[in-house]
């Protein structure tokens, strides 16, 4: 981690774990939404979610929820919703965060509270939010909500990169947050994705690298233990 640079390098002490999309209908083998990959992140993620709880820095889970009429679902999928396909519909188990990466006092979305544009408040310093289209910034409050948590750095993972995870990041890029990009925890991730998000100045890390930052710099209470050794 030399050659910090003054303006993008991590503040993990003033980080964010964004979490996205890591719900049923895309990570469960019987799922026919299912994304390929995404199922096996979910260990790597769930690794950075009690990190993160230990050291009480904020979550913030990113959810889609389509209506069964169509009215909020991206155009390329819209037709088949309105066909009767049902893909993260609200209320369902389907549309639920995938159980490993919940805290344990969870007790289940609330679609009225997502789909108002508000923040569902899971844990103490973790929430869920509803993102209309890929990127997590467009037509929602996130970044009011991190200015008011003070967070100046993204670390993002979740399920398939192609789509929401890129676009959000280039939206936090456009918004001056300093990023950070967990190689292991995301699905359909490419070495070309790779070589693009260096070239915007995103911090690649394992989930390791991440456990051994993030504790070398906060003291061992509490450490959270990875065995790989690789940023």
């Amino acid at each position: 981690m030399n050659g910090i640079d003054l303006y993008t390098g991590p503040d993990f002490e003033r980080s964010a774990l964004i979490s996205i999309d890591m719900q049923n209908d895309f990570t469960l083998p019987e799922s026919s939404a299912r994304i390929e990959g995404t199922g096996e992140i979910v260990d790597n993620l769930a690794g950075l979610m009690r990190l993160y709880r230990t050291r009480n820095l904020p979550i913030i889970h990113v959810v889609r929820l389509y209506l069964p009429d169509g009215s909020n679902v991206d155009l390329c999928r819209r037709k088949s919703i309105e066909d009767g396909r049902r893909i993260v519909l609200p209320g369902s188990d389907g549309a639920e965060i995938v159980d490993e990466l919940t805290p344990e006092e969870y007790n289940g979305l609330n679609p009225a509270i997502l789909l108002s544009g508000r923040f569902q408040q899971i844990s103490g310093q973790e929430y869920v939010m509803y993102k209309p289209r890929w990127g997590a910034f467009y037509r929602t409050h996130l970044e009011g909500f991190l200015n008011v948590l003070q967070v100046n750095t993204l670390v993002f993972a979740g399920c398939n990169f192609p789509n929401c995870p890129r676009a959000t990041v280039y939206q936090a890029s456009e918004r001056d947050f300093r990023l950070v990009l967990v190689r292991d925890a995301v699905s359909r991730l490419s070495r070309k994705d790779e070589r693009e998000l260096k070239a915007i100045a995103v911090t690649m890390v394992t989930t390791s690298g991440l456990h051994s930052i993030i504790n070398r710099r906060q003291g061992p209470e509490n450490k959270i233990k990875n065995t790989d050794s690789h940023l």
